[in-house]
């Protein structure tokens, strides 16, 4: 019988890679991360592919499995200790090599292939790991399939019934630009650039934009695992003010910043100044609605107000559908619905049928951003933007707090709210006309301005975001409002930015 995995053991001793070692904090709501040799080790990583190939079986999913690793030092190591498992557990498991989260899905498709499981830690700092699943494409696991996983890999509850095979597919990041790039070029050599944060998308963004016509300029291209200019993460301000002196320095039209595994896509405009996902989401509805009318928009709860709101939309007849954050819950919604599109904050974009195949990749996102420049000649990025009804909104901010925490202080954050609606009180000056609570807490004032307060899916800290339609000022008042009621619990630690 395999041993079970144990919850930490201390590096550099006998146990280490003698006993298998997984954190039960690593397995989140839709895909589990750990910082590797601290939280996991290779035994434990076997263990979770033992354990992902049991639960395939006890899903009635045919034991057939596409796996792919980012650009880690480590990557291949973990990628193959979870092969060496999933195959124990009886798994076919075809491996596409170096590659961007997107690629194995589109893997999936090509390879015919039912479930996924991609070898990556994103945008997380040097040092984390991670593994993205799924088993029924274009779908990943949520909440329902971690918790199972993680119950089967804590309790070395594994159904080892052997007869699993490896099948390595050479070059198949070629089989995936080309179908990329199998569509119209673009009118004109639209000049952008392509900035990857030194992250895995840098092997891949870049060629394929020139393919299909675009007038690319690399930024920060090369595949550095220390990230060693900034967190290849299209919400990060030091990547955004990367692009945005790019943009400014080189006459460009467009900035798209890809994070580190390549399933999302920043943008800033041409007057360097950086657009919102959510913005640029009401941007892309506006675009698509025009070419096909009456058409359903997934949105998170973080976004923007603007879907529900923005005579344009209207006019083209969208319904905006607003649902929990997480790629897995949108990318759910957006396959349940039929959903033309689903739009995340935090920039993961799902495009269905006839523009994608229903996942998120950043690549297709930014090739969806060139087309609408393209389909409106004479209009730059920041016209598109500036057309817009004026909000004022901020960044995702996200202070520390733990991951043993953040639930129980989200739950007494909502319990604090709930009290003062009840009682009448005043949140930014005004009071509160709705609270919204799918996901976290939405608190909503009169004058539409709102704050949003979650639990972050994947990394120890809570999530934070206010937009106001009245002024820069409102919206601040509300940032400390939330914030106000946050610091009445000790366990919430500093932010990484605020406005």
């Amino acid at each position: 019988m395999f041993p079970t995995p144990v919850p930490k053991l201390v590096p550099n001793t006998y146990d280490f890679e003698s006993k298998p070692m997984v954190k039960p904090t690593g397995f989140r709501e839709y895909d589990a991360r750990w910082l590797f040799g601290d939280e996991i080790n290779l035994m434990g990583v076997q263990a979770l592919g033992m354990g992902l190939g049991t639960l395939l079986g006890e899903m009635g999913i045919k034991r057939e499995i596409v796996t792919g690793h980012d650009f880690r030092s480590y990557s291949a190591s973990i990628k193959l200790a979870l092969v060496t498992g999933l195959m124990a557990a009886g798994a076919k498991v075809h491996d596409i090599g170096l590659a961007v989260t997107p690629m194995a899905y589109f893997a999936q498709f090509e390879l015919d292939v039912p479930a996924v499981a991609m070898v990556t830690a994103s945008h997380n700092e040097n040092g984390w790991t991670g593994v993205k699943m799924g088993a029924a494409r274009p779908l990943t696991f949520g909440p329902d399939e971690m918790s199972r996983l993680k119950e089967i890999v804590l309790t070395a509850a594994f159904d080892l019934s052997g007869g699993g095979s490896y099948q390595y597919h050479d070059n198949f990041p070629a089989i995936y630009m080309a179908d990329m790039t199998n569509r119209p070029k673009l009118k004109r050599p639209i000049k952008v650039i392509a900035a990857c944060g030194n992250g895995t998308a840098g092997a891949f963004a870049p060629k394929a934009l020139e393919m299909i016509g675009a007038d690319v300029i690399p930024l920060d291209a090369e595949l550095d695992f220390t990230f060693p200019r900034y967190n290849p993460n299209p919400e990060d301000m030091k990547m955004l003010h990367a692009i945005r002196d790019a943009v400014l320095e080189h006459g460009a039209e467009v900035g798209l910043g890809f994070d580190g595994d390549g399933d999302r896509c920043g943008v800033v405009d041409n007057e360097g100044e950086e657009i919102f996902a959510d913005k640029v989401g009401v941007m892309l509805a506006r675009d698509l609605s025009a070419l096909y009318p009456n058409s359903t928009f997934v949105v998170d709860v973080k976004s923007t107000g603007l879907f529900a709101t923005d005579p344009v939309l209207i006019a083209n007849g969208v319904k905006a559908d607003y649902w929990k954050t997480g790629h897995s819950y949108i990318k759910r919604r957006v396959n349940a619905l039929n959903a033309l599109a689903g739009f995340e904050k935090s920039g993961h974009y799902f495009f269905n049928k006839p523009i994608g195949r229903g996942y998120d990749d950043g690549l297709v996102s930014a090739l969806a951003i060139l087309d609408m420049l393209d389909r409106n000649p004479g209009r730059t990025m920041a016209d598109l933007k500036n057309a817009l009804p004026k909000t004022w909104g901020s960044p995702t901010m996200s202070p520390h707090c733990d991951d043993e925490k953040k639930y129980g202080v989200i739950d007494k954050v909502v319990a604090r709210f709930e009290e003062m609606r009840a009682k009448g009180e005043t949140v930014a000056g005004q009071k509160i006309i709705d609270l919204i609570t799918v996901n976290g807490v939405r608190v909503v004032n009169e004058d539409g301005t709102w704050g949003l307060v979650r639990a972050s899916s994947n990394k120890p800290e809570l999530v934070v975001v206010v937009e106001s339609p009245v002024s820069e000022a409102r919206m601040r008042e509300m940032f400390h409002a939330v914030d106000g009621t946050l610091r009445e619990n000790p366990e919430v630690g500093a932010y990484n930015q605020t406005i």
